[in-house]
């Protein structure tokens, strides 16, 4: 995104009006629990598209916290928006609403154990979130290295995703069968494959969505 006119345009959440009941507070962590404590908004020069600044009081504990969002240009019941929250919520991981719930466990449970620096779970976390995804797309083999060759044969994994998922895969084995308990996985390591996961899962899950919820707006904008 190279401008904030940007936010709401091409992606975000349905529907033109700020989706509050996903909004969490960063404090006590209960979501959509929220009171309109100050709003201002900032129209775009020769346009329509405005951008809302609004401050939210949280039901729960009366933090408060700033929301920046705006609605595409195209309005109706096919719109978009899209927002920022600050400050966020520091706790729990959140997966995407479009990954299945398998995915979803193991994928927040890596991501956890990185939090506490348990490098040997969170690695094996990953593998497993991994090899998750790649049997949702009906990857085929005896193990999950014939699983990610098989998805490279079938055009589903781009070479690099593969190397990757390779180097994920081996870093995973690693920790869930050590040869050499004393050596655990380095930290930048498990950085490194936890963050391809999440690329990987927008790959496989968030983008081929995204596309289709474009596609429907599109068509439903030409009939109109």
């Amino acid at each position: 995104m190279r401008s904030w006119w940007s936010l709401g345009e091409g992606s975000g959440q349905p529907g033109s009006e700020l989706a509050l009941y996903q909004i969490e507070c960063p404090f006590c962590t209960e979501k959509g629990n929220f009171k309109l404590a100050f709003h201002a908004e900032k129209k775009k020069p020769n346009g329509s598209k405005k951008l809302n600044f609004d401050t939210y009081e949280c039901g729960s504990c009366a933090g408060y916290v700033q929301v920046l969002w705006s609605g595409s240009g195209f309005s109706g019941s096919h719109g978009l928006h899209s927002y920022r929250v600050q400050p966020f919520p520091i706790g729990k991981p959140e997966p995407s609403e479009k990954w299945p719930e398998t995915i979803s466990r193991f994928w927040v449970q890596a991501h956890e154990n990185e939090t506490n620096e348990n490098w040997d779970a969170a690695a094996v976390m990953a593998r497993s979130a991994l090899q998750a995804a790649l049997r949702n797309q009906e990857a085929e083999g005896k193990n999950l290295k014939e699983e990610i060759d098989d998805l490279l044969h079938k055009g589903i994994l781009p070479k690099v995703m593969k190397e990757w998922a390779d180097e994920l895969r081996l870093l995973g084995n690693e920790s869930a069968h050590p040869r050499d308990i004393s050596n655990p996985p380095a930290e930048k390591d498990v950085h490194a494959v936890i963050n391809f996961l999440d690329y990987l899962l927008l790959y496989l899950f968030d983008l081929p969505t995204q596309i289709q919820e474009y596609r429907k707006r599109k068509a439903a904008k030409e009939k109109e």
